[in-house]
């Protein structure tokens, strides 16, 4: 006979973003007074935009220059949001404590080398045969350290190092859908008792020219006008990107309770899935998921992580509006942007927060998003990813908070 599912618990949060650092700010700037505003980088990317981080003293969770000096600004985004969430759930440092942690990343690749890839082009224009060029190029221009930084698993080894997590280590790559797996086989570990306690999430540094240039060959930016995700149209569609940190402290609810651990919310329910991205196909398995999640329409706040490419968005924004009229909807992309393999971890440590504050959000976007008079009692987070991968996942207030 199989034993009973654990509770899973969200006990600590770390959330670095354009809109601020720590999930208490972040709820601060989401009040419910008035639509909140994002914060655009709308000239140093034109014409394209891009959500940038704040000003950040990384000395506040990387203490040593050394560590700083070695890490690409996406590994200390990560290794930083990854000590907010171990900080704000009252997990004391040191290893004795912090090696039974278990760990698991969404990480993308490294960071290039502008200047090198400037400097290859410039010598490249003329060349009938650069291949030459290129391999001397690259191999007296770049440092060697590059290429050991380009490893997608040294933000794990880098909060390993930095926050004496030494647990079992996993680290995820694939865009979107390593950030649904990798809260997925987390929750998944704990809830079958493999893990006690796990710390998970992602990180995504925006502010990369590299980067801008491989969307925008793709299709995929964002340009002209800036408009919220659910506003963008055929024709004037695309993703905004941003630059994103989000953490979470997963805990089994025992292991919660034995060392005086506060949750913010019962993590229900994750899953993701993927296949043909066909309207009624994406339609069809998207509402499946939505199905099998057990979610209702009462008291109901969705956080919807929709890119803004108009043709998924539409689709995504439809299925949840059949299935949960009454719901409070909300695309949280339109404000911390496109985060990619953090986008899912910060949907849900944003739906979590608001859970435990008690807190309703209001429209991000008045032009299309419903004002509700309810305080949720639970959450739907949401993630389709702007080529493949779809996730959900559910969460419930706890009594007392």
């Amino acid at each position: 006979m199989n034993n009973p599912a654990r509770d899973v618990l969200i006990t600590g949060i770390g959330l670095v973003s354009s809109l601020g650092e720590g999930i208490e700010a972040h709820l601060d700037r989401l009040g419910v007074d008035s639509v909140p505003q994002p914060e655009i980088d709308a000239e140093g990317y034109a014409p394209h935009f891009v959500h940038p981080l704040p000003a950040i003293d990384w000395s506040q969770q990387i203490p040593k220059k050394g560590d700083q000096r070695q890490m690409e600004t996406w590994q200390k985004l990560g290794t930083y949001a990854a000590g907010l969430a171990l900080g704000d759930a009252g997990i004391e440092e040191g290893e004795e404590t912090r090696s039974k942690i278990d760990m698991i990343v969404a990480a993308g690749g490294g960071e290039r080398d502008a200047a090198v890839d400037a400097l290859v082009m410039q010598r490249a224009r003329g060349l009938a045969d650069p291949q030459a060029m290129v391999n001397e190029t690259l191999s007296s221009e770049l440092r060697p350290t590059l290429f050991l930084a380009q490893l997608s698993n040294l933000l794990a080894g880098n909060i390993s190092i930095v926050h004496k997590v030494t647990g079992s280590s996993r680290t995820f790559m694939g865009e979107e859908g390593a950030g649904i797996s990798a809260i997925a086989t987390a929750a998944a570990r704990i809830a079958a008792g493999q893990s006690d306690i796990c710390l998970v999430g992602g990180a995504f540094s925006a502010e990369r020219k590299d980067l801008l240039t491989n969307y925008e060959m793709g299709g995929y930016l964002l340009t002209g006008e800036w408009r919220p995700v659910f506003a963008r149209t055929p024709g004037h569609d695309g993703f905004t990107i941003g630059s994103v940190g989000a953490f979470l402290v997963l805990e089994s609810a025992e292991h919660a309770a034995a060392r005086g651990g506060a949750g913010y919310a019962r993590l229900e329910h994750v899953v993701g899935d993927r296949g043909p991205r066909d309207q009624a196909s994406l339609a069809e398995r998207f509402d499946a998921l939505l199905s099998r999640s057990g979610a209702t329409d009462d008291d109901l706040l969705i956080l919807s992580g929709a890119t803004g490419i108009a043709a998924l968005s539409e689709t995504e924004r439809d299925v949840l509006r059949s299935r949960f009229p009454d719901a409070a909807l909300r695309s949280f992309g339109s404000l911390l942007g496109q985060s990619f393999e953090a986008q899912f971890s910060a949907g849900i440590a944003l739906a979590a927060a608001a859970l435990a504050r008690r807190q309703g959000l209001p429209p991000f976007d008045g032009r299309v998003e419903n004002a509700v008079g309810f305080t949720p009692s639970s959450a739907l987070v949401t993630t389709i990813g702007h080529a493949q991968g779809e996730g959900v996942c559910v969460l419930h207030a706890l009594d007392g908070r």
